[in-house]
């Protein structure tokens, strides 16, 4: 059920470099349908969201050289809703900068940021879950997240240490915990209060402004200084010349870790950040032969656990190759080791210094 008080902060201002070559700095893997379904993942987050949160309530937070994007993608969306950065800052500075927006709007609001390029299956489970944080919220100082159900120890996630005393599934976070070596991570699952941090936050604009105002007074002074011109036409001046100076700090470390009111609930939906083509590969369906395919039409011989995305309709022929990354985009073809996925950053880097800028 839509509430007036509910608002949402859509993070899509990343740059997604592990999906190249389909992700570039100009286009980024939020802006493209991934998982071959017609829809970008910026719509698909988008449309989970307007389920529980007034269309007019959601505010996209970008880059301000994807604004554009933002808007062709998301026709129903206002140019006021869409927050630009004019500086990479991290997450802190930006989600505090949106919330005072929206605290000005609405001093009663609560509020999620969500990522924009998660893939969540069940998005019923989603929204139940959302609904009880926002109620919590409403009735306590809280600031929570959404915790996943780790099914192996997974080295690539930050976890949520929390407490067993839980009420109706909400608990006391004690820690988080930076990304473990594996036995640390089997350790966790070993013990059972661990949960992965999916960097999806829940709260209500008071609390976080005054999680913010304890923990970081001179990046909430920064941002607190233009409250008479958030919402204005004077905003866009005030937050070009002021936003570039802010402190670069991620919101985990500015408020998460730093403060006592922080609750979990354990997310009760199939979740995935799609961070990799290996990611992306997991959650696709897959041919007799374990190979994942998007748009491409495939002709395989001795040929399986393949991720195969290219142009829609294009043919391609695969023969002896294991457990690769074929990704055919434009000017660039991509044909990559499955186990060594995290190296595409420095591979896209090395392309850039090798053929120039133009190719990332």
């Amino acid at each position: 059920m839509q509430n007036k008080n509910y608002y949402a902060i859509l993070m899509a201002g990343g740059v997604g470099s592990r999906f190249w070559p389909v992700s570039t700095e100009s286009f980024p893997k939020q802006f493209h349908d991934m998982l071959g379904t017609g829809d970008t993942l910026l719509q698909k987050t988008f449309q989970r969201l307007n389920k529980l949160i007034p269309t007019e309530n959601i505010f996209i937070l970008t880059n301000e050289k994807y604004n554009d994007l933002v808007l062709q993608q998301l026709p129903e969306v206002k140019q006021k809703q869409v927050v630009l950065e004019p500086a990479m800052r991290n997450t802190a500075p930006c989600i505090l900068y949106a919330s005072l927006k929206i605290q000005k709007l609405n001093p009663d609001a609560v509020m999620i940021v969500a990522p924009s390029d998660h893939w969540i299956e069940d998005e019923t489970a989603f929204t139940q879950n959302v609904q009880q944080a926002f109620q919590f919220c409403e009735q306590n100082d809280a600031l929570m997240t959404l915790g996943i159900k780790p099914t192996f120890p997974n080295t690539g996630y930050g976890y949520i240490e929390f407490g067993n005393d839980s009420e109706e599934n909400i608990s006391e976070v004690i820690q988080f915990r930076e990304k473990p070596d594996y036995d640390t991570a089997k350790q966790f699952l070993a013990q059972g209060n661990f949960l992965w941090n999916a960097g999806i936050f829940m709260w209500s604009a008071s609390s976080v402004i005054n999680a913010f105002k304890n923990n970081q007074p001179e990046l909430f002074q920064h941002f607190s200084k233009g409250m008479e011109l958030y919402n204005t036409d004077a905003e866009s001046e005030f937050i070009e010349e002021n936003y570039a100076k802010a402190e670069n700090i991620s919101v985990d470390y500015a408020i998460m870790e730093s403060s006592k009111n922080v609750y979990v609930i354990p997310a009760t939906f199939d979740w995935n950040d799609l961070g990799t083509w290996g990611s992306l590969y997991d959650k696709l369906d897959k041919d007799h032969n374990q190979n994942a395919v998007v748009n491409a039409k495939t002709l395989v011989e001795d040929a399986s656990g393949n991720m195969i995305r290219t142009a829609k309709e294009k043919v391609v022929v695969v023969d002896g190759l294991n457990d690769y990354i074929i990704v055919d985009k434009d000017e660039v073809l991509l044909i990559f080791p499955k186990t060594k996925e995290q190296d595409i950053k420095k591979v896209l880097q090395n392309v850039k210094n090798t053929f120039g800028e133009h190719y990332g």
